[in-house]
């Protein structure tokens, strides 16, 4: 049942999407190249509502069908319509980014409200809840998740193929493990990027735009949280899983900080866009971390989740070389 739902998910996203693409050429809704911009030629946006809607319709049926709980459903209802809305109306025209702050954190918080707050985590010397502290770095994880997301959807296809390759991959580290009530929400999220990237694969014909990368961020943030209430170690792949957009989102952020610039202003200083302009190829980069999401990524998140003691230990052994590779294509560093 599941795989036929995910497949009108990915029909019904691929047809929206179409849809946006004419209501963004209609409205003006283009992304002009300019001197912080990553691609060359106007460019429709906001495409992701079409992520949105896909999955935020399927989310209630997965409910009916006893996929998932009534809690989970108002969770991701409440939490990933209010951060969709922020950033449709973001893209239609500029909001302040200490309202937007404002509504992530307030969407985040209701997120974490409805799933239980963050679970006890652990380490080699044994179980740790951080109770309310937990709860404080879970929401800041969060809001962080919705923004990091937003920074690194900056060239084509590569917001759509990290989702469906991490996505893909915990669902995969989901049924290994047994655990195959978790397989539906991600499952059901990739399946309505699928749909999106047939018109977002390089050469991009229309980009996500901030409704559809923050919904995005917040919601595969919640699957990271959530999933360690069934086991510990799912926690740790999830942050292994997601890697690449850890490191150079957090790597730049940190370095423009250091540097003393305006984190919310535009640039081009994160690795993947010094990669692309070195390369010439959106696509190379794309299908490149598609490449370590898989064949690096994905099997020290499969040994987190057997081995979860030492799960902590396998992400930085993980992040090492993503950090080689940040340093190597000066993330952060002035263009």
């Amino acid at each position: 049942m599941i795989i036929f739902i995910c497949i009108c998910v990915l029909m019904l996203s691929c047809c929206l999407t179409g849809l946006l693409r004419r209501y963004a050429l209609i409205h003006s809704l283009i992304d002009i190249p300019n001197a912080r911009s990553s691609h060359d030629v106007p460019t429709p946006r906001g495409g992701g509502v079409a992520i949105v809607l896909s999955f935020l319709l399927i989310v209630p049926i997965l409910s009916f069908m006893g996929a998932i709980d009534s809690h989970t459903m108002v969770a991701y209802l409440g939490g990933g319509l209010l951060v969709a809305l922020i950033g449709f109306a973001d893209d239609h025209g500029h909001i302040a980014a200490r309202w937007r702050l404002c509504g992530h954190f307030i969407a985040a918080a209701w997120i974490l409200f409805w799933i239980g707050g963050l679970a006890p985590l652990i380490f080699p010397w044994g179980e740790v809840d951080l109770r309310w502290c937990g709860n404080f770095l879970a929401l800041l994880f969060l809001v962080w998740m919705l923004n990091l997301y937003n920074f690194m959807d900056g060239i084509d296809g590569l917001a759509s193929v990290e989702a469906i390759s991490t996505c893909g991959g915990a669902c995969l580290i989901y049924m290994l493990a047994g655990n195959f009530h978790l397989v539906g929400l991600p499952l059901v999220i990739s399946s309505a990027v699928g749909g999106f990237l047939m018109w977002n694969f390089p050469p991009a014909k229309i980009f996500m735009g901030d409704a559809g990368s923050g919904f995005l961020g917040i919601i595969i943030g919640a699957f990271v949280l959530q999933s360690a209430w069934s086991e510990g170690g799912f926690f740790w792949s999830w942050l292994i899983l997601l890697g690449v957009f850890v490191v150079d989102a957090t790597w730049t952020l940190a370095y423009r900080m250091i540097r003393g610039e305006k984190i919310y202003q535009a640039h081009r200083s994160h690795a993947y866009q010094f990669a692309s302009r070195q390369l010439s190829s959106h696509r190379a980069v794309t299908m490149g971390i598609a490449a370590i999401n898989i064949f690096w990524l994905l099997p020290l998140a499969i040994g987190a989740v057997c081995v979860p003691k030492i799960g902590g230990v396998i992400v930085c052994i993980a992040y090492f070389p993503l950090c080689i590779l940040a340093y190597k294509f000066r993330a952060g560093c002035e263009e």
